[in-house]
């Protein structure tokens, strides 16, 4: 029941161009994004993915890099990719009671 939540959850539409890229910026690769939620999207990947490191990588949504989120991989399935953004650490939201 979980599973089938998570999955109307998800924001679907006709795809949207977007690019993974190592934590460390060697590499990067354009995909196409086909679904997203708050904790996770599905990808379909342009070129290979053999030998790079996608334990945790950067999703860029825009084509400046200013919006992006840190992720793992879920799965693999040929071109397909489920992936699981990461949380944050130490970054706590600011309430409207903090005072600057």
């Amino acid at each position: 029941m979980a599973e089938e939540n998570k999955v109307l959850d998800r924001v679907t539409g006709r795809g949207y161009d977007v690019c993974i890229m190592g934590i460390d910026g060697t590499w990067r690769r354009d995909c196409m994004l086909h679904a997203i939620s708050d904790t996770d999207a599905l990808l379909t990947i342009e070129g290979s993915i053999q030998g790079l490191n996608l334990k945790e990588f950067f999703l860029l949504l825009s084509s400046t890099g200013l919006a992006y989120r840190r992720c793992e991989l879920v799965r693999v399935n040929g071109t397909d990719m489920d992936i699981q953004f990461l949380k944050t650490k130490g970054r706590k939201k600011k309430s409207n009671n903090d005072v600057n």
